[in-house]
C-alpha cells in the first residue's frame, strides 16, 4: 500500500487579505515620498528661476582669422592666363607617340597570321593613329611651334610633316605587307627624330654638359 505524503494545511484567506493590505499601504506611502520630494524641486525652481542661457563671447578683430591666401595669383594684364598656357612644341612628346605608334604597328606584325581584319591588327592600328593624333594636336600645335626655339623648330615641323604622312597611310592601309612597311618606317623614322633632337640640344647646352648626357644616354650612330 502506497502511502501519500501529507499535504500542508491552505493558507488562511485572512492571512492572505491581511499581506495585500500592507503591501498596498507600503505602495502608497512611497508614492506620498515621491510627490513630496517632486514638491521640493518644484519649489526651487520657482525660487531660482530656470538658468539664464550663455552667448558665447566675440572674438576680438585681431584675433579673427585672416582668409587664407590663394595659391595662385589672378593673372594681369600684362600676363593673362592665355600667354601662360601656351607652352613651346615639345619634340621630346612627339618622340615618345613616334616610338608608341612603332611599337603598335610591329605588335600588329605578330599577328600577321590572323588577318588584317583581325581585331588585334584593327585595334593596333587604330592605337598607332590615336598616338599620331595626340602629337599633332597637342604637342605640335601651331602655337606652341611658334615659340619653339630655332634649332628645335626644324626638327618640330619635319616631325609634323612625317606624322600626317604617316597617319594618312595608315588611314588607307589595305594589307599587311603595307601595314609591315609602315612599321620599318616608322621605327627608322623615330630613330632618326630621337637622334636628332639629342644632337640639337647637347650643342646648345654647351660641351661640358652635353658630354655627360650623352654619355648617361648611351648615344650612338648605330
Amino acid at each position: 500500500m502506497i502511502r501519500l505524503p501529507k499535504l500542508p494545511a491552505p493558507p488562511d484567506p485572512e492571512d492572505i487579505f491581511s499581506v495585500i493590505d500592507k503591501a498596498g499601504d507600503a505602495i502608497e506611502a512611497g508614492l506620498n515620498i515621491i510627490d513630496k520630494v517632486a514638491d521640493k524641486f518644484d519649489q526651487a525652481a520657482q525660487r531660482f528661476g530656470p538658468p539664464e542661457p550663455t552667448t558665447p563671447t566675440r572674438a576680438p578683430e585681431s584675433q579673427k582669422e585672416s582668409p587664407l591666401p590663394t595659391t595662385q595669383p589672378p593673372p594681369s594684364e600684362e600676363n593673362p592666363r592665355e600667354e601662360q598656357d601656351i607652352a613651346t612644341a615639345c619634340v621630346a612628346c612627339a618622340i615618345g607617340h613616334y616610338a608608341g605608334a612603332a611599337k603598335l604597328l610591329n605588335e600588329a606584325i605578330r599577328f600577321r597570321e590572323d588577318g588584317i581584319e583581325s581585331n588585334q591588327v584593327l585595334d593596333d592600328i587604330a592605337g598607332a593613329i590615336g598616338e599620331l593624333n595626340a602629337m599633332e594636336r597637342v604637342d605640335l600645335t601651331p602655337e606652341r611651334l611658334q615659340k619653339t626655339p630655332g634649332w628645335e623648330r626644324a626638327i618640330a615641323d619635319e616631325a609634323l610633316r612625317e606624322s600626317r604622312k604617316l597617319r594618312h597611310r595608315l588611314e588607307g592601309i589595305s594589307s599587311m605587307e603595307e601595314i609591315e612597311k609602315a612599321a620599318a618606317d616608322t621605327e627608322s623614322y623615330f630613330k632618326k627624330l630621337n637622334r636628332q633632337w639629342y644632337r640639337g640640344r647637347f650643342s646648345n647646352l654647351g660641351a661640358e654638359k652635353a658630354e655627360t648626357i650623352a654619355v648617361r644616354v648611351g648615344e650612338s650612330d648605330d
